[in-house]
């Protein structure tokens, strides 16, 4: 199954090897700051638009590889039945969207859509985790305060 990922500044979807021989590219990638919103998309046919230009697709299964409209030029990789995840890039860019069906879709766009935001403000991201911070040899402070008690 195809992976919608945020990696540094881009949005990836990367393809099993199957789907790549299929789609005849190994991935996608595509700047954040091209996002212009992501959304999931209940029924997978509604996200096709046009007709396939390059990959491989079976009616009512799935569908792999680009598809041309008066718009642009979609890049899809979906599976019936299910949600699809939607990334809508700005016009003027390689590709107009990016229609992946993912394990996870609703948690993929809540990421695509936090890094874009991230993107555009021109911030870093948050990290996940503690803060580290130097640490400071409080046992040796105990030991010194315990050895003059004892004294």
């Amino acid at each position: 199954m195809a992976r919608l990922l945020v990696r540094n500044d881009d949005v990836v979807v990367r393809l099993s090897w199957r789907e790549a021989l299929l789609a005849r590219r190994k991935d996608v990638r595509v700047p954040l700051a091209d996002v212009r919103g992501a959304m999931v998309e209940a029924d997978w046919w509604r996200t096709l638009r046009g007709t396939a230009q390059h990959g491989r697709w079976r009616p009512e299964r799935f569908c792999l590889g680009t598809w041309r409209h008066a718009g642009g030029i979609d890049f899809v990789a979906v599976r019936a039945p299910g949600p699809v995840a939607v990334v809508d890039l700005f016009p003027g860019r390689r590709f107009a969207r990016l229609s992946v069906s993912t394990a996870d879709p609703e948690g993929t766009v809540r990421a695509v859509r936090l890094a874009a935001r991230w993107a555009r403000e021109g911030a870093d991201p948050p990290r996940g985790g503690r803060r580290h911070e130097p640490s400071r040899n409080r046992g040796g402070d105990r030991r010194e305060k315990r050895s003059t008690r004892s004294a």
